[in-house]
C-alpha cells in the first residue's frame, strides 16, 4: 500500500445536483442524471465526486437543512438511486463524497419535531435551548440570514438557537447522545460504500452561544478527534471541513498528518481579496495580484509537511472564476487554462466545480431571472439604502451565487442538453458556444487542458511532494513559483493579465504544458499565457 493517502494524489469534482443533469424532464438535475455522465467524468480523469447535499430536505437553504440524514430527497431520486451511483462510480474508479451538515438540522427533522413538544423529551437536549420571555431573547446574537438567532417556542416556553435560518435549529454538540446518533449515521453511509464526507461549517461545532463564541470553540478539536475515532472508522475515507474562520495555524490542527481530525479544510482567505476593505462581497474591487500571491504563499508554506491544502477557485457559492479573475470574452480559453495551471501546480488536492473544466462563465441575467435568496435579499436591502439599480446589478452580475448554479452546458441542443423540460434556473445563453460536446476530443479545448493537468499531477510526484517557492513576489502581472523535491523541479509561470509582457523567467527549456498552441514568442508572455516546465 502507498504510504500516501489516496486523496493526496486525487482530483475531486464537485457536482451541484440540481444543476448537473436532469434525467426525467422536470427541470431539476437528479442522481440518475449524474449516473448518465459518469463516463464523461471518468474521461476527464477525476478520482472522486463531492456531491452537494442530496439528503431529504424542505430545501429552505438548498438542502443545507436536512430533515432525514438517512434518506434521499425525492427531487433527486431514491436511496436505491444513491446506491446505484455509488456502485457505478466505483466501477469507474470514482469515489462519492457526501456533503454532511452537522452543525444544524432542519426544523422538520423528527428529532426537532420531538424536541419542541416537551422539555422532557429525550430529543429536547439534541438542540440548544435557553429560558426567557417572549420578545426578550437570551442575548443579541444575530442569525447569518438577518434577525435574532433565537426563536421562541411557546410549547416549551424556551428559545432555540439558530445560526442560520429559523428553519435550521443548531444541534447541541455538548450532548454525547446527539453526537453518537450522528456518528452512527456516518458509519451507516460508510457501510453503503461512501468514500468520504465534506463537513459544512465545521468550525461552528464547538459554539457556546451564551459567551457569543460561534467559531473555534474550546471543545471543537476534542469533538473532531472523537468523530475521527468513532465515526470515520472505515478505511481510506477522505474528510474535508468548510472553515471560513481557519488560519494556517488552525488548519494545521484540522489536517494534522497523524490523521487525528480531518484530511483537509476549505479556507477562504484568497476568495475575499476582490472586495473593498471592510466591505462585503458585493462591494467590488480589483483583485490585488501581489496580495493574492502572499496569501497563497502563506498557506503553501505554513502547511508544508504539517497539514494539507484544499485547492479551489470555484464552488456552488462563488462566481465563475474565468469571469471573476480572467477574461470571459476575447481571452476566455487562454485565461481559463491559465487559472487552471496556476491552481494545479500548487500543493494540495485540487477541486474542479462542474463546468469549470469547460470555462463556463457568469450569466449576467436581468433581475427577474435570479433565484438565489441571498441575491434577491441584497437587491432589496441596497435598493432601500438608495443604491442605483445599475450598481446593484453590476455586483449581482459579478458575485451572485446563481452564476455557479446555472445548468451544466452539455451540448448545443435546447437548454444546453441539461433538460428536456423547463430548467429551474435559466441556462446561460452562451451554451451553443460553450458546451462539453464541443470540447471533448478537441486538442485545444479547456476540457483537454484539464485532462493534461490531471495526467501530469498523477505521473509526477513533485506535484504532490515539492516544496513551494514564490518567484517575482512584487511583480504586478506575473504569478510564478517553483515546486522542488530532491529529484525534480516544477517551474510555473503565469501572465495573470490580458496584455503581452516581458518574461524575466525566459528559459530555453521546452514547457511540458502551455495554454497556447504553437511556438512561444521569445522573451515575451502573451496575454494570460501560462507555462509549466519540469526539470
Amino acid at each position: 500500500m502507498s504510504r500516501h493517502p489516496w486523496w493526496k494524489d486525487a482530483v475531486i469534482y464537485q457536482v451541484y445536483p440540481r444543476s448537473f443533469c436532469d434525467s426525467n424532464g422536470d427541470g431539476l438535475g437528479d442522481i440518475p442524471g449524474i449516473i448518465s455522465k459518469l463516463d464523461y467524468l471518468k474521461e476527464l480523469g477525476i478520482d472522486a465526486i463531492w456531491l452537494s447535499p442530496v439528503f431529504k430536505s424542505p430545501q429552505d437553504d438548498n438542502g443545507y437543512d436536512i430533515s432525514d440524514y438517512q434518506d434521499i430527497d425525492p427531487m433527486f431520486g431514491t436511496l436505491a438511486d444513491m446506491d446505484a451511483l455509488i456502485q457505478e462510480a466505483k466501477k469507474r474508479g470514482i469515489r462519492i463524497i457526501m456533503d454532511l451538515v452537522l452543525s444544524h438540522s432542519s426544523d422538520e427533522h423528527r428529532w426537532f419535531q420531538a424536541a419542541k413538544q416537551s422539555r422532557d423529551d429525550p430529543y429536547h437536549d439534541f438542540y440548544i435551548w435557553r429560558d426567557g420571555e417572549p420578545g426578550t431573547p437570551p442575548n443579541d446574537l444575530q442569525s447569518a440570514f438577518g434577525g435574532s438567532a433565537w426563536e421562541w417556542v411557546p410549547e416549551v416556553g424556551q428559545f432555540y438557537f439558530h445560526r442560520f435560518s429559523k428553519k435550521q435549529p443548531d444541534l447541541n454538540w455538548e450532548n454525547p447522545k446527539m453526537r453518537r446518533a450522528l456518528y452512527a449515521m456516518i458509519r451507516w453511509w460508510a457501510d453503503r460504500g461512501i468514500g468520504g464526507f465534506r463537513l459544512d461549517v465545521v468550525d461552528l461545532f464547538g459554539k457556546i452561544p451564551d459567551q457569543k463564541i460561534l467559531e473555534n470553540g474550546p471543545k471543537l478539536h476534542d469533538y473532531l478527534r472523537e468523530m475521527r475515532r468513532e465515526a470515520f472508522t472505515a478505511e481510506n475515507l477522505v474528510t474535508v471541513g468548510e472553515a471560513w474562520s481557519a488560519t494556517p495555524a488552525i488548519a494545521r490542527k484540522y489536517s494534522n498528518p497523524d490523521g487525528s481530525e480531518l484530511s483537509m479544510v476549505f479556507q477562504f482567505e484568497h476568495i475575499v481579496l476582490d472586495q473593498q476593505p471592510g466591505g462585503e462581497k458585493w462591494d467590488l474591487a480589483p483583485l490585488p495580484l501581489v496580495q493574492l500571491k502572499q496569501v497563497i504563499r502563506r498557506w503553501q508554506k505554513e502547511l508544508e509537511g504539517t497539514g494539507w491544502n484544499s485547492l479551489f477557485l470555484e464552488n456552488h457559492d462563488l462566481p465563475r472564476i474565468v469571469s471573476r479573475w480572467g477574461d470571459d470574452g476575447r481571452y476566455r480559453v487562454e485565461s481559463a487554462k491559465m487559472l487552471a495551471m496556476l491552481l494545479f501546480g500548487l500543493q494540495g488536492t485540487p477541486y474542479i466545480y462542474q463546468g469549470q473544466e469547460l470555462g463556463m462563465t457568469n450569466a449576467r441575467y436581468p433581475l427577474e431571472d435570479y433565484r438565489d435568496i441571498e441575491t434577491l435579499g441584497m437587491h432589496r436591502q441596497r435598493k432601500a439604502l438608495g443604491h442605483s439599480e445599475e450598481d446593484i446589478l453590476r455586483s449581482i452580475h459579478a458575485k451572485s451565487r446563481d452564476n455557479a448554479r446555472t445548468p451544466m452546458q452539455w451540448s448545443g441542443e435546447k437548454n444546453g442538453g441539461f433538460t428536456t423540460g423547463t430548467p429551474w434556473l435559466k441556462v446561460n445563453p452562451n451554451y451553443p458556444q460553450i458546451n462539453a460536446e464541443q470540447q471533448v476530443g478537441d486538442p485545444d479545448s479547456i476540457f483537454t487542458f484539464y485532462q493534461t493537468l490531471i495526467r501530469l499531477r498523477k505521473t509526477n510526484p513533485v506535484f504532490r511532494d515539492g516544496t513551494f517557492r514564490l518567484l517575482l513576489a512584487d511583480h504586478e502581472d506575473i504569478f510564478a513559483y517553483t515546486r522542488t523535491t530532491d529529484r525534480a523541479q516544477l517551474l510555473i509561470v503565469c501572465n495573470f493579465h490580458g496584455k503581452q509582457i516581458e518574461n524575466p523567467l525566459e528559459t530555453a527549456e521546452k514547457a511540458i504544458a502551455c495554454n497556447y498552441s504553437g511556438e512561444s514568442v521569445p522573451g515575451k508572455l502573451r496575454p494570460y499565457e501560462a507555462r509549466v516546465y519540469l526539470r
